[in-house]
């Protein structure tokens, strides 16, 4: 499309040799035709592929991909430090990793200071029915140092003091930290032992902003442990870190696992599936991603106007909720039984623009600095049949905005997250990476892009929007690596025609790719780690260009 190309008269477009489409006054509809209504005939919606869907109410459903690590539970975490200084005279955990169980001695400490304490305490004796007070004072001092009320007794009874004092585990659980060796002297406050029970242990999930609203306490979680194969189980979360964290956009989701056999271990890598019922029992109007244009500040559909000869359609910005799977939900700007369009929505705003009618860039309608467009409107020529569009574009460099430069630079960054998912050859991992490049693309604001530029990155959006959905809809990696091949050509031109903000990228090339078709990938590093093969020839391919 090259709408800047005008003429009074029939030929062909000066910058791509398509024939010039002629723009036609829209016919009127009767009393209840609205001005804004883009009107085509039934063979332009045939040659554009618009598809319409009648809007209906339903349950959104979503199922969330979830990583995470597994952590020792918070809650049975035991530190013990030194409340007196004193030399350790003998030790019973000789090494980290040791099994306890509570009540059992770790170590034996000699302090001075203790023994002088309970000398005192000794002397305070004959003085227990004169002088209450100071009797008291003696043993609240050795109750501030850990004594038990038994062991203090103990000490009255003997009218000894106690030489030496054993350090016992307060629970039953692993010794994960050994501070002290034998014979080290010790001082008040100095940590000895961590002692962490593993019977009991926490996955913490990573949930992205967009997901949160799908996840609440209770819900059910399947998770896998990447180290234990085979091997499937449930929980229940328990816990929604109240927190995002700045710098990777997510929050932690915690569940809660039995571990009574230990087999599951702290750090452990683990992959979780929500099945979300958040919207169980309730009506919500959905509509397809397909059916949705975003500028970054709007989100946009074109209404079919029913009773018309041919097929009409009428913009409308709408409110949309969380995303559900393939679709979204609908919070204001649609009712149920109207019908819109999910196929060839770029078309449709492409004719809105070219007759000053309110469209995608242009809410407000009125005349655009564009005229011309391939496609059929009207009572439109025949089109030649267009090479696809990854394979049309040609190279282009624009002076783009250095806000859109770094949008466009959080893009990639998604995008190497997902290209690596495809080096490590796992399925959900893409589907989970994908989706955040799709949010990312959402969040670029074309608004920043004036004139050929716009146009542009509008082509390389329509192919970008396309693959992308395709790889995270998609569960086979065969067909996901099919849909990155095809993405990577469009991803490639937009870097090159825009830039990036400080960032330097490496074009790379595998000839067997994509069933001996080859495939390219862009790449951080000069290192060849080829997504399309993964272990199985990881160092496939070459560089072909470096983009700075």
């Amino acid at each position: 499309m090259h709408p800047q190309i005008r003429q009074d008269k029939p030929g062909k477009c000066p910058i791509c040799a398509m024939d010039l489409i002629p723009l036609l006054t829209m016919q009127q509809g009767g009393e209840d035709y609205d001005p804004n209504e883009i009107q085509m005939t039934e063979s332009a919606a045939k040659l554009a592929d618009i598809q319409t869907l009648i809007i209906e109410k339903g349950t959104p459903q979503k199922t969330i991909y979830l990583q995470g690590k597994v952590q020792p539970d918070e809650r049975t975490i035991a530190e013990l430090t030194a409340r007196f200084g004193g030399r350790i005279e003998k030790l019973f955990v000789n090494f980290t990793g040791q099994n306890v169980r509570k009540g059992e001695k770790l170590a034996t400490i000699y302090s001075p200071e203790l023994v002088t304490a309970q000398r005192e305490l000794l002397e305070a004796v004959f003085y227990k029915e004169t002088r209450p007070a100071l009797y008291r004072a003696a043993r609240g001092k050795l109750r501030l140092w850990d004594l038990t009320e038994t062991q203090i007794n103990s000490i009255e009874t003997k009218a000894e003091p106690q030489l030496y004092f054993d350090i016992l585990s307060p629970i039953t659980g692993t010794v994960t930290m050994r501070h002290v060796s034998l014979g080290d002297y010790v001082k008040e406050g100095k940590a000895l032992f961590k002692v962490i029970d593993l019977s009991r242990v926490w996955v913490m999930f990573d949930a992205y902003e967009s997901e949160l609203p799908w996840i609440k306490k209770g819900d059910p979680v399947d998770f896998t442990i990447q180290s234990l194969p085979g091997k499937r189980y449930e929980a229940k979360v328990t816990y929604i870190d109240p927190f995002i964290n700045p710098a990777t956009r997510v929050a932690k989701v915690r569940v809660e696992y039995k571990n009574p056999k230990m087999t599951i271990k702290p750090e452990m890598f683990a992959n979780g599936i929500l099945n979300s019922n958040i919207a169980e029992n309730t009506n919500e109007i959905l509509i397809p991603k397909s059916s949705i244009l975003w500028t970054g500040k709007r989100a946009v559909v074109y209404v079919k106007v029913p009773n018309r000869e041919n097929p009409s359609f009428l913009y409308r910005e709408i409110l949309l909720g969380p995303e559900a799977g393939r679709f979204f939900v609908v919070k204001e700007g649609l009712n149920e039984g109207e019908e819109i369009a999910t196929n060839g929505v770029f078309k449709i705003d492409a004719a809105a623009q070219l007759q000053g009618l309110p469209s995608m860039m242009n809410p407000e309608g009125g005349a655009m600095p564009t005229g011309h467009q391939h496609g059929e409107l009207g009572n439109a020529s025949q089109m030649r049949s267009p090479k696809p569009a990854s394979m049309e574009m040609k190279d282009q460099h624009y002076m783009a905005d250095p806000k859109f430069k770094k949008q466009l630079t959080q893009v990639y960054h998604a995008y190497l997250e997902m290209k690596n998912a495809f080096v490590a050859s796992d399925s959900k991992m893409v589907r989970l990476k994908a989706r955040n490049v799709i949010q990312k693309t959402q969040a670029i604001d074309m608004a920043l892009l004036k004139g050929d530029a716009h146009m542009a990155w509008m082509d390389y959006l329509t192919i970008l929007n396309k693959t992308i959905n395709e790889i995270s809809d998609r569960e086979k990696l065969e067909d996901q690596r099919n849909a990155f091949a095809e993405f990577n050509l469009t991803f490639y031109k937009a870097i090159k025609a825009f830039g990036l903000d400080g960032e330097v990228t490496y074009y790379q090339y595998c000839p067997m790719a994509n069933r001996d078709r080859g495939a390219y990938w862009l790449s951080e590093s000069k290192e060849i780690r080829n997504p399309y093969f993964g272990e199985a020839m990881p160092g496939c391919g070459e560089t072909r260009e470096t983009l700075k």
